[in-house]
């Protein structure tokens, strides 16, 4: 494929990863005003958040295997069109109900990312694919921030309700454009959905997911919260148990137990937790008044103001991570950006008193985040084959949306744990979460020393009448 091709491919991916990565965070600064506007409790509020990415964590692997059965490019589309018809319906919702099922159909939306890490693996000449998975993982790390950013200037000058009409409008002309540039899958991967597969995942998403955003209302040591924990360890065994035996696994287990694969998912696990950790409470952080004791009293648009530098060094960092491969090795990068962002976390915890203390802070863990996103979907694409590229990179992709589900509700608890007469956090609930943050990033490097060093797996192209071996099968 020629030059000029492959960039308007990769910008049609661009802009479905990133309208896709904007919807994950671009809710969470307003959902006070949400819960006023439709007369809800701040607890059924955060399902606006939670359901999004208990949406995302059961469509990601689960659209991404369908891509790699019957083309990616299509089931691609079909996901903008979903996401369009999710903010429809969350733009008009009357009631908090409406718009939380309006937000489950956003979140299936998350199968764009490993669809589009798939195309590029397929489509991009393998010169390029390492080059341009770091520009995607940048899109895709700095849309979650982007989306704070934007909240505050959108909702200022219009309404809410908007944060859902624009995105309406971008991923339909995405897809339209995605049906006109973006070829259809050359390498294609025979079989069927395993329909218990996929119930018996959900089931124990759900039953982690569930109580990790609830604790904080229904008490960590309540029946129902270590009911469920139970009951997620239970059925995670059993569906592991169960794709280990399947012929037609959703997850292929003998793919995921490559030491390439299950080291760098533990990383991104960290990542996840991480990420959505700062990105939801370095704002609000920013924006605690300056009679707490702390924090500067910042209105949303000058929050994102002080996160920008945040995402234009992930953009960044990201974007030069391909070029950086042939000098760095993926887990090299790995371990650099593990320790940009300790070093971030750390600096945050014990120096946050003037703006530029977070601003020149958070640009450290931008590039952090910006290096290792890139550099772990490049380990994971270039450790399987072709025809296993969309499932394993929408498998990295989930655990990263588990960690930031587990990483959001920990850290909310240890802020908002103990709280002054004013009813506002005390800073030592932010300096302890900082910390645990940091020590997270310093585990992560730990992790991402035992990541063996990883050439680019070599196999014939494929083409839609020549069926992919299909390992999950052996």
């Amino acid at each position: 494929m020629a030059s000029t091709s492959t960039t308007r491919v990769f910008a049609i991916l661009a802009s479905a990863a990133g309208t896709v990565s904007l919807m994950q965070s671009l809710i969470t600064p307003v959902l006070p005003t949400i819960q006023r506007d439709l007369h809800t409790d701040a607890g059924t509020a955060t399902w606006v958040f939670t359901s999004w990415l208990l949406a995302a964590a059961v469509a990601t692997p689960m659209l991404g295997r369908v891509g790699d059965m019957i083309g990616k490019r299509r089931v691609l589309v079909a996901a903008l069109i979903v996401l369009a018809v999710g903010c429809l319906v969350a733009a008009l919702a009357p009631t908090i109900t409406v718009l939380i099922a309006g937000r489950v159909l956003q979140g299936l939306g998350g199968a764009v990312f490993p669809l589009a890490f798939g195309i590029i693996r397929d489509e991009f000449p393998p010169a390029r694919v390492a080059s341009a998975v770091g520009g995607m993982s940048a899109v895709i790390a700095a849309g979650g921030g982007v989306g704070i950013v934007l909240a505050g200037p959108v909702v200022g000058a219009l309404d809410w309700r908007w944060l859902f009409w624009l995105p309406l409008v971008a991923a339909l002309t995405v897809a339209a454009f995605a049906l006109r540039v973006v070829p259809e899958s050359p390498v294609r991967t025979p079989g069927r959905i395993n329909w218990i597969a996929a119930a018996l995942m959900s089931s124990w998403l759900i039953a982690l997911l569930l109580p990790l955003s609830k604790a904080n209302a229904w008490g960590w040591d309540s029946p129902r919260v270590i009911g469920l924990f139970i009951a997620a360890a239970v059925l995670l065994a059993t569906w592991i148990v169960f794709e280990y035996r399947s012929v037609n696994p959703l997850i292929d287990m003998r793919m995921m137990r490559r030491p390439a694969v299950w080291t760098t998912n533990l990383v991104a696990l960290l990542f996840g937790a991480g990420m959505f950790g700062c990105y939801a409470f370095l704002p609000q952080l920013i924006q605690t008044p300056a009679a707490a004791g702390y924090g500067f009293g910042a209105s949303l648009t000058t929050t994102g103001l002080l996160m920008l530098p945040m995402l234009v060094a992930m953009a960044a960092a990201g974007s030069l991570s391909g070029p950086l491969s042939t000098r760095l090795s993926g887990k090299a990068q790995l371990v650099i950006g593990a320790a940009l962002v300790a070093l971030a976390c750390a600096t945050i915890a014990v120096a946050h008193d003037a703006p530029w203390q977070v601003a020149t802070a958070g640009a450290v863990f931008g590039l952090g985040l910006g290096v290792s996103f890139a550099a772990m979907i490049n380990l994971i694409v270039h450790a399987v084959p072709a025809s296993q590229t969309g499932t394993a990179s929408g498998m990295n992709t989930n655990i990263r949306t588990i960690g930031a589900s587990i990483g959001t509700a920990v850290v909310s608890s240890i802020v908002t744990g103990h709280l002054q007469p004013n009813g506002l956090p005390y800073e030592s609930g932010y300096t302890n979460a900082f910390w645990l943050m940091a020590a997270l990033a310093a585990t992560a490097i730990a992790l991402s020393l035992l990541v063996p060093v990883v050439r680019p797996h070599r196999e014939p192209r494929l083409t839609t009448d020549t069926p992919a071996p299909a390992l999950a099968d052996a």
